[in-house]
Parts: C-alpha cells; sequence; structure tokens
C-alpha cells in the first residue's frame, strides 16, 4: 500500500472523502498480485497487451499499423489519419 494515496473526492452523497487511489501501474502490479480466477481475464490481457508492445520495439511498423486500425475503429477518415501520421513524421 505504499504507492497508495489518499485524495478527498466526492462521492454521490455530495460529501468529500478521503478515498485511496493510485496510478495505472500500481493498479495493474495490484491486479498482477490477486490469486483469484475472477482476475484472470485482466492478467491474460496483460500479458498479450506486454507480448504486442515487445513486438513493436523489435518492429516499430507494427505500433503504427496498430494506431491506423485504432484511429480507422474510432470512424478517423483515412484523409485524418494520413494527415496525423505524416504530422507525427514531421515533429520526429
Amino acid at each position: 500500500m505504499t504507492n497508495c494515496h489518499q485524495l478527498k473526492l466526492e462521492a454521490s452523497d455530495g460529501k468529500k472523502y478521503l478515498t485511496d487511489v493510485a496510478n495505472a501501474e500500481t493498479l495493474l502490479r495490484l491486479v498482477q498480485s490477486i490469486p483469484s480466477p475472477k482476475a484472470e481475464p485482466i492478467k491474460l490481457w496483460l500479458a498479450k497487451v506486454g507480448y504486442e508492445r515487445m513486438q513493436e520495439m523489435a518492429d516499430p511498423a507494427k505500433s503504427l499499423d496498430r494506431a491506423r486500425e485504432t484511429w480507422q475503429k474510432h470512424g478517423y477518415s483515412e484523409k485524418w489519419i494520413q494527415q496525423r501520421m505524416m504530422g507525427q513524421e514531421t515533429r520526429n
């Protein structure tokens, strides 16, 4: 619990209460440590995403393909995607 902190967050009753909070890395580490079958789907997803990122480190073109697919799923036009990718290339 050393990586968890408390912040005053508003509850449904409108009052503010001290609530335990953590960053994304800490939350994912907590999920990894849960010995429950209910946590297994999230653990499998984490392993899959980690493996995909390792593949992208070996072949950066895969990350570009993933970005393109994600933007297409979000409904962006091919023109917008191309402009976005060209803009990033120019900045880099």
